[in-house]
């Protein structure tokens, strides 16, 4: 019984993460490309250049506290206001050291309007410290329908402000609006929706016991984030603004899919993997069917992102951006490793073992920044390939203690992964040749996606691959329930 109920809580939960996930990326997306047209490239690289700062800030409010109250079973209301506390409070210290050190970073890039930019986008961060334990509170008790609301409300009011505001001429100062826009909604809608508030509550005692773990989990994202943003500080350094805009424009697309499907995923299977950590073969099923469903979606979508990239952009962009098709194409095979690699971390995070995801995410993140280090002088483009061959080795180590831990072996996950890939594979070299003989960008994009979708199922159907089955079989299952 609690393995029927878990299950549809599951479902429930992929279904409304789904939803939420493919309708506000859709709208953003839209919005995205309307702003793209009204703005230079310039703009975006300028704006780039202090989110990178924000981002690893926002780790310290995001990171690890929220993930301590999902992985805690029996989490108390006292649990939930102790982080509350915890988090607003490094909100407001980091900010003031971001509005502190404004100047200096203006001065690293030789830029004095980052310095106003900076201090207000830094305002997102105590804002995050509140819509974390309000994220930490829905997933625990699985009720995703509560992201639905916020989330779209927040990237529907923030894409419009961003729209109008890039439309009447105030430039990098749009996307700023649309940034702290987006996060004000968000925790308002949840401040709304959400039955959970602080209380006067605080314990020492659950600080240090969930602080203990979070703080592992936040040291761990923090490397992951600083990593991450390394590339584009290096890029905004080293050359141009348009440089910056042209490689993040070119990672946003593919990184718009793995966020609608590979982070929904993981929002429902994280708690689902927590509550099954007691049963190692419970828990090895439920990451297997996690790893192949995603990779059962990602893979192709890469795949056919890659093939479109050109005509997409030119289409949607205008040749303006044209130099970041390149830099998408690349992104394709770094963001398609993205399944394996989060699965396999989500599996270490579920059993509690965040020792171990420190130790992984440090020896991964020594080799990245050689790999960068060697890169950066070469040109922007080798170091964004730098990012695909750092993830390959990234997927291996992530993969390696799972043997020990659950059973799940190399071997054996190549071998769930296999199919899948291969039929992305076939189905992208088949439709890649009509570009040489179709010159309408739009007609060139509507017959590769249709016949690319043809190709992979029917490969789906003939081959019988297990997660087209499960899939068919789980939206079939929905849909009769529903009605």
């Amino acid at each position: 019984m609690e393995n029927k109920e878990l299950k549809t809580k599951v479902l429930s939960g992929l279904v409304w993460t789904f939803a939420e996930r493919i309708l506000a990326q859709g709208v953003s997306f839209i919005i995205s490309i309307i702003i793209a047209r009204l703005l230079v490239p310039e703009a975006y690289g300028t704006v780039t250049m202090v989110t990178v700062f924000i981002n690893i800030a926002n780790v310290f409010v995001s990171n690890g506290l929220g993930e301590a109250l999902v992985q805690k079973k029996d989490a108390t209301e006292t649990d939930f206001s102790t982080m509350f506390y915890c988090s607003l409070t490094l909100a407001i210290s980091i900010y003031s050291i971001l509005f502190i050190g404004a100047p200096y970073i203006a001065r690293f890039y030789n830029n004095d309007l980052l310095v106003s930019i900076l201090r207000v986008l830094a305002l997102k961060l105590p804002i995050s410290a509140i819509s974390t334990i309000q994220h930490a509170y829905v997933s625990k008790h699985m009720i995703f329908k509560k992201f639905f609301f916020s989330t779209l409300g927040g990237t529907l009011v923030s894409g419009i402000v961003g729209a109008v505001m890039a439309y009447c001429g105030f430039g990098v100062w749009a996307l700023v609006a649309q940034y702290l826009t987006n996060t004000t909604i968000d925790t308002v809608v949840l401040f709304i929706t959400v039955p959970w508030r602080p209380r006067l509550k605080f314990s020492g005692k659950s600080a240090y016991t969930l602080g203990k773990y979070g703080f592992q989990l936040m040291l761990t994202s923090l490397i992951q984030e600083i990593y991450t943003q390394l590339r584009s500080l290096v890029i905004g350094k080293v050359y141009s603004a348009s440089d910056l805009a042209f490689y993040n424009k070119g990672n946003n697309f593919p990184s718009l899919i793995i966020t609608n499907v590979d982070t929904s995923i993981g929002k429902v299977v994280f708690p689902a993997m927590s509550q099954s950590k007691d049963d190692l073969n419970r828990l090895k099923a439920v990451s297997r069917r996690a790893m192949k469903t995603t990779s059962y979606i990602i893979f192709p979508l890469m795949a056919g992102l890659f093939v479109v990239a050109r005509p997409l952009i030119m289409l949607l962009l205008t040749d303006k951006w044209m130099g970041c098709v390149p830099f998408l194409q690349i992104a394709c095979i770094f963001f398609a490793l993205i399944p394996v690699q989060s699965t396999n971390w989500q599996i270490i995070k579920a059993i509690g073992r965040s020792d171990i995801c420190l130790k992984l995410e440090i020896i991964k993140k020594i080799i990245g920044v050689i790999v960068i280090l060697a890169t950066m002088k070469i040109s922007v483009i080798a170091v964004a390939v730098s990012a695909s061959v750092v993830t390959f080795i990234s997927m291996l180590i992530n993969i390696s203690p799972n043997k020990k831990l659950i059973n799940y072996s190399l071997t054996e996950q190549a071998v769930d992964l296999l199919p899948t890939l291969l039929a992305s594979v076939v189905m992208a070299c088949v439709i890649y040749p009509l570009g040489n003989v179709i010159t309408s960008d739009i007609l060139l994009i509507a017959l590769q996606i249709i016949c690319g979708g043809l190709i992979y199922i029917g490969i789906s159907v003939v081959f019988k691959i297990d997660s087209f089955e499960y899939l068919f079989d789980t939206v079939k299952r929905i849909i009769k329930r529903e009605c």
